[in-house]
C-alpha cells in the first residue's frame, strides 16, 4: 500500500550509491558462471557454457537497474489527542523508496518501550497484521518488561516490499501502561534489490516519544480550607464581602448595596439593617512531591504501583479537583533538583502540570535537598501545602517538621505502597523488615505530635478528615505572648 510522498533523493552520486553492496548471492552467480565457463573453454565441451549461460544473463539482467539511493525511514507516533494510561496507543515505521527501482525486499525493524504494550503489528493492507508464531501479550515475560507484561509482537523484523517511488507503514497499534515519555523507536530498515543480489547498508532513525499522561484517580475533598487569600472563588473566608455565606446583620452603611437590606430586622429596629457575609475567596494549594526514594515494583496501570505511581497520579487528581473549583495550585519538587512550577489556575494551568508530572523521576542523591523552597517566595504563609512523601528518608520527615513549625498548614500524604515487601534481594531478612516498620511508624507518630496530620493516600475521600482538622485549627484564636 503507498503511503505519503516521498521526499526527493539526494543529488550526489557518490552519497547515494555507497550505501550498496553485493550479496552472497551475486558472487555465487559470478562463481559460478565463471567457473562453468572457463571449464567449457578449457574442456571444449559446449554442454558447460550452455550451463553458465542462464547463470551469466541472468545476472546480467538482474543488475541492468541498479538502486541508487537509499531508502527512507521515519516514525510517526500516533495522533495529536492526549494519551492517558490504560488507553489506545497508535505509531507507525514508514519506509520510502525515492528510488525509480523497486525493493524487493524490505526488512524493517523497530524498538518499543515496554511500557507501551504493543498487540498488532503489520504493513498497511496486509491481511495478516502479525504472524502465527509471533509473541503475543500474554507470553511469559522476558527480561527487561514491566511486571505482568509479556514480550512484544513489535520485538521481531517485519518483511515487506516497496514499489519505485512509493512508501508503506509499519502500523503498531496496543496499549499505553504507564505514565511517562515513552520511545518509539529508533528503528531501521535493510532493502534488497536486484533480484536479490545487491543489499542496502542499515538505515537508521531515532526514537519518537510518547506522552502518556497520569490517570486521574477519583479525588473529592471538603470545601474547608485553611485560608483563602485570593480575590475571587469558591471558598469562603473570614473576611468581610460580597459572598454567599450570612455573617450576620449590622446597620446600613455607605456603600451598601440596597438588595442587602434586611426588612424584618429594619422594621423592628425602625433603622436600616443590611446582612452581612464572608466573601468567597480561590485558595492556593502547593502540591509538594518528595523524590528522594522510590521503592516497590510498577505494574502498569492495572497492576502493583509503585511510589512514584502513586505521587504521579495522586498529584493530578489532586491538582484537578482544586483548578475545577477555580483555586490556584502550584507544583515543588523535593530533591537536589527542587523543580518549581509556579501557581497559576484553569485548565491550562491543569494541563501544564500532565507535562510536568511526566518528568517526574526518583533522585537518590547524598547531597541535603535544596531546602529554598521553603522560603516565604515559594510558599505562601496562607497555602495549603500537600506533601506527598513515602517517608523512606530521615530528611522527608524533617522538611515536614520545618514546615510545621514555620506555621505552614502541612497535610502529608503517605505515598509508600501498602503490599510492600520486604526487598530479599538486597539482604533484608524478615525481621529487619519489620523492625524497620516499627521505627517508621515511630516517625509517624512523632510528626503527628507535632501538628503534621499524617493520612494514607485512598483515592476518593482520602483528605476529607484531614482537612476538616487543619482549617478548624487555622480558625482557632492563637495565644500570643505580651
Amino acid at each position: 500500500m503507498t503511503g505519503p510522498s516521498v521526499p526527493e533523493p539526494r543529488s550526489t552520486e557518490l552519497e547515494s550509491t555507497a550505501g550498496w553492496a553485493p550479496t552472497p548471492a551475486l558472487g555465487r552467480a559470478v562463481l559460478l558462471a565463471g567457473l562453468l565457463l572457463v571449464a567449457g573453454v578449457l574442456l571444449g565441451r559446449v554442454d558447460l557454457v550452455v550451463l553458465a549461460a542462464p547463470f551469466a544473463l541472468g545476472t546480467a539482467y538482474a543488475l541492468r537497474r541498479r538502486p541508487t539511493t537509499l531508502p527512507q525511514v521515519w516514525i510517526t507516533a500516533g495522533d495529536d489527542a492526549p494519551l492517558v494510561e490504560g488507553g489506545d496507543v497508535s505509531a507507525a515505521v514508514s519506509v520510502g523508496n525515492p528510488d525509480t527501482v523497486d525493493y524487493d525486499l524490505v526488512v524493517v525493524r523497530s524498538r518499543v518501550s515496554p511500557w507501551l504494550r504493543i498487540s498488532r503489528a503489520g504493513f498497511a493492507g496486509a491481511d495478516d497484521a502479525a504472524a502465527p508464531d509471533a509473541p503475543t501479550a500474554d507470553a511469559s515475560p522476558a527480561a527487561g518488561t514491566p511486571a505482568g507484561t509479556g514480550r512484544s509482537v513489535a520485538d521481531r523484523p517485519f518483511v515487506t516490499s516497496v514499489p519505485a517511488a512509493a512508501a508503506v507503514d509499519l502500523e503498531l497499534a496496543g496499549r499505553a501502561l504507564r505514565w511517562g515519555r515513552h520511545p518509539v523507536g529508533p528503528a531501521g530498515a535493510r532493502v534488497a534489490a536486484a533480484g536479490g543480489l545487491l543489499v542496502s547498508r542499515a538505515v537508521l532513525t531515532d526514537a519518537v516519544g510518547v506522552r502518556v499522561y497520569p490517570r486521574t484517580e477519583p479525588f473529592e475533598a471538603v470545601e474547608a480550607m485553611p485560608r483563602a487569600a485570593g480575590l475571587v472563588g469558591a471558598h469562603h473566608s473570614r473576611r468581610p464581602g460580597e459572598g454567599g455565606e450570612l455573617a450576620g446583620v449590622r446597620i446600613f452603611a455607605p456603600g451598601d448595596r440596597l438588595r442587602r437590606v434586611d426588612w424584618r430586622v429594619s422594621l423592628r429596629a425602625r433603622q436600616l439593617h443590611v446582612a452581612a457575609t464572608l466573601s468567597d475567596r480561590d485558595a492556593e494549594v502547593v502540591v509538594l512531591l518528595d523524590v528522594l526514594a522510590e521503592a516497590g515494583r510498577s505494574g502498569g496501570v492495572d497492576g502493583s504501583t509503585s511510589v512514584l505511581d502513586t505521587t504521579v497520579r495522586a498529584t493530578a487528581a489532586i491538582a484537578e479537583h482544586y483548578l475545577h473549583r477555580g483555586d490556584r495550585v502550584s507544583l515543588l519538587e523535593y530533591g537536589p533538583g527542587a523543580r518549581r512550577l509556579r501557581a497559576a489556575a484553569g485548565r491550562r494551568q491543569y494541563l501544564t502540570i500532565l507535562e510536568w508530572l511526566l518528568d517526574v523521576r526518583a533522585d537518590a542523591s547524598q547531597h541535603e535537598p535544596y531546602d529554598q523552597v521553603f522560603g516565604p517566595q515559594q510558599l505562601s504563609s496562607d497555602a495549603l501545602v500537600v506533601v506527598l512523601t513515602p517517608l523512606l528518608d530521615e530528611r522527608s520527615a524533617q522538611m515536614l517538621a520545618r514546615l510545621a513549625r514555620g506555621g505552614r498548614f502541612v497535610v502529608a500524604v503517605d505515598t509508600l505502597p501498602a503490599n510492600l515487601t520486604p526487598p530479599k534481594d538486597r539482604g533484608w531478612a524478615e525481621v529487619a523488615y519489620r523492625l524497620w516498620r516499627l521505627d517508621r511508624e515511630t516517625m509517624i507518630g512523632q510528626l503527628r505530635e507535632h501538628g503534621v496530620p499524617v493520612v494514607r493516600w485512598a483515592g476518593a475521600g482520602s483528605l476529607d478528615q484531614v482537612l476538616r482538622d487543619v482549617a478548624r485549627l487555622a480558625t482557632a484564636p492563637r495565644v500570643g505572648s505580651r
